[in-house]
């Protein structure tokens, strides 16, 4: 394979200098990545006057429908990229991780741009903040697409997922992408890039491809750019201090080292279901991907009593794995991504060695299946014991980012709290319990160092997705020496790649601006109730302001036998002399709402096709016997779904005929758009 990049609409490979990628498993050289030679100034501008313009243009829905489309895509032709990850060293069960856990990150931020967000080019965020004593000035935040790009440096071990996990949210933003993929494994990563050309489905300039190093790319960044950085703290550190990164303020969200602890709780001993789970994960973070995970656990956690428990358990599981030639279906390991990289973990495990005792596992006596154990970059499982980890300094700071992880025993739940903690900051830790009470004890007492944490016990057994397998819909980062960055979390992450600014002015000037309707600007009102237009013909503002009806005893009294509901404050006067809230016997607050549907309601057939729920439900004032109320029912804001029809949010206010607020909340519903002639 002869590796190119893909910048600024075509497939490019100017650079004369060619970077031989060898296999993990047989040594020979299976792809020639051209590097250097490319003008990254012009590939940045390409993004931000072509890439960035063609998105911003899109609505949530529509850039949250290019996801879905590309997931199925890559979908029916996934195959193809199973085939050459095996070269990377990673088994099937290792490039489903990688592979179909890349497309269902597209398929989760697709799902999530139409459900949780509006059919919009941007964002309001939170409430409308009065700012003036009678209500004509106001403030409200939104959230708009920075102007720049997105450049994503990805780590070797995930060529697929750790590509789209970070374009998923940065398209969905509206941001373009510049992405780079680590080298040894950047033939894997460059058929995924040539596959999501080839569909033809994003815009222009929405994904750019570098193979090799980035050059001066850092010097021509602005602060409307960010570096989403996957790798070394090492690297990290040394491309945060550029100088460009400080004076632009440019963001930089860092993934990066992490020494991530399971801990095995002291009700979990041998004989329980959690002791069994804390072996399993363990094994499994060991030995998928070779261990080649960020979120691998390094450190094994245990009571002292039942330290040789779980080495023996850990010893006879690990014995079972048998490693070779990720092709072949009885090989449960394969190598480690290259000759370089193991030279790496076996110089990390020598320093481990210096105060951990090596307990399973020897890098000179070990079967291979299938493969030349020289040629390849093969490492058996490695589990190491560290006696005394309140005095070690290495395997709470030394990573072997490889099968290795390190058993120590804790005396209490607070040492086990401080050693875990001494980690310096993990992307996670998982803890095995089930009892509510020490989970609550360790969750808070880690909390602050860890960016998740998976509490494994018999009841999640059968659903739990592991220690390793960050989900998109949650967080996926830590602090300190896991590098301070967060991404993922459902749409979350779009703030990465968002700008929030404050908006301070009239009603009237922020409906026109935000298209949504606040209280204090102009009302529309038309012949017709509003329930009588078509979703593209009504209006922001359209106002119905219904008659008044009063509320009796008798209505009150029919409505609680009626649904049951009898509490002391509708049925008993006696029983509210001195009430904090109620001055005597009050309405139900679902009757007021039921009452007020019945006020605003057009009750024919028309363009309001369904009532699908109410937000921001508030009671502020209770209504007794004989006061009257009326409803005003104001169109809030519209998103449409589809071609047949659009939501609809409403603002009602039930007030008395004397003006004071009685509820208010938000009103949705479903409106036809208008037949098409």
């Amino acid at each position: 394979m002869k590796l190119e990049s893909f910048v600024r609409g075509h497939w490019a490979a100017p650079g004369r200098d060619l970077i031989d990628i060898r296999s993990a498993v047989t040594g020979d050289v299976v792809a020639d990545a051209n590097v250097g030679g490319l003008d990254m100034a012009e590939i940045l501008a390409y993004a931000r006057s072509v890439g960035g313009p063609a998105l911003r243009r899109l609505t949530f829905h529509q850039r949250a429908d290019l996801l879905k489309r590309l997931g199925q895509y890559i979908t029916e032709r996934k195959d193809e990229l199973y085939k050459l990850s095996f070269q990377t060293g990673a088994t099937r069960t290792d490039n489903m991780i990688d592979i179909d856990g890349g497309i269902g990150t597209l398929f989760v931020y697709a799902s999530k741009g139409r459900r949780e967000l509006p059919n919009s080019t941007f964002l309001l965020d939170g409430a409308v903040e009065p700012l003036g004593k009678t209500g004509a000035f106001a403030g409200q935040h939104i959230v708009t697409s920075l102007q720049g790009v997105a450049v994503h440096i990805n780590a070797f071990n995930f060529p697929c997922w750790g590509l789209l996990e970070k374009f998923a949210p940065a398209l969905l933003a509206g941001v373009p992408v510049v992405t780079k993929p680590a080298t040894v494994t950047a033939y894997v990563a460059h058929a995924l890039v040539r596959m999501i050309q080839a569909s033809g489905i994003l815009p222009d300039g929405a994904l750019q491809f570098v193979v090799g190093p980035t050059g001066d790319l850092f010097d021509h960044l602005t602060c409307q750019d960010v570096v989403s950085f996957t790798g070394s703290a090492a690297t990290s550190e040394m491309l945060q201090r550029h100088p460009v990164i400080a004076r632009e303020a440019v963001r930089f969200v860092a993934e990066r080292d992490s020494l991530n602890a399971a801990i095995l709780a002291p009700d979990a001993a041998p004989g329980t279901p959690e002791f069994d789970l804390f072996i399993k994960e363990v094994a499994k973070e060991m030995t998928v991907k070779a261990g080649q995970k960020c979120t691998a656990i390094r450190r094994a956690l245990a009571p002292a009593g039942h330290v040789s428990a779980v080495i023996d358990a850990l010893r006879e599981r690990l014995a079972k794995i048998q490693i070779g030639n990720p092709e072949l279906e009885t090989v449960r390991m394969g190598p480690v991504v290259g000759q370089s990289q193991r030279r790496d973990v076996l110089a990390h495990v020598a320093k481990l060695r210096q105060e951990a005792e090596l307990v399973a596992g020897d890098p000179d006596n070990f079967a291979v299946e299938g493969a030349d154990k020289v040629r390849g970059a093969f490492i058996p499982p490695l589990l190491l014991h560290c006696a005394d980890p309140m005095r070690a300094q290495a395997v709470h700071s030394v990573e072997a980012f490889g099968p290795v992880a390190t058993v120590m025993g804790y005396d209490g739940l607070d040492q086990a709290i401080t050693l875990a903690n001494r980690g310096g900051g993990s992307l996670v830790a998982s803890v095995y319990t089930h009892d509510p009470r020490v989970a609550s004890d360790l969750v808070f007492g880690i909390g602050a160092f860890h960016g998740r944490l998976v509490l494994i016990d018999r009841d999640c057994a059968r659903e739990q997705t592991g220690h390793g397998s960050p989900m998109p819909h949650m967080v996926h980062g830590g602090p300190g020496r896991a590098g301070g960055g967060e991404e993922l979390g459902g749409v979350r992450s779009l703030s990465h790649y968002m700008q929030r600014t404050a908006l301070q002015g009239s009603p009237r000037m922020l409906t026109g601006v935000t298209g949504s309707w606040i209280k204090g600007a102009p009302q529309v009102t038309q012949e017709r109730h509003p329930f009588r237009y078509h979703f593209e013909d009504l209006a922001i503002g359209q106002t119905f302001i219904s008659k008044d009806r009063t509320v009796t005893l008798d209505d009150i009294e029919h409505f609680a036998h009626f649904t049951g509901d009898t509490f002391y404050a509708h049925m008993d006067e006696e029983a509210t002399r001195g009430h904090p809230f109620f001055p005597g016997r009050v309405a139900h607050g679902y009757l007021l709402l039921s009452f007020a549907a019945g006020l605003f309601v057009d009750p024919d057939p028309g363009p309001v096709l369904a009532n699908y729920g109410l937000d921001s439900l508030r009671f502020l004032k209770p209504i007794q016997p004989g006061e009257a109320i009326r409803v005003r029912l104001t169109a809030k804001d519209k998103s449409p779904r589809n071609k047949q029809y659009g939501e609809v949010r409403w603002d009602v206010e039930i007030t008395t005929d004397k003006g004071e607020t009685a509820a208010t909340y938000e009103l949705l519903t479903i409106n036809a758009v208008r037949p098409q002639a």
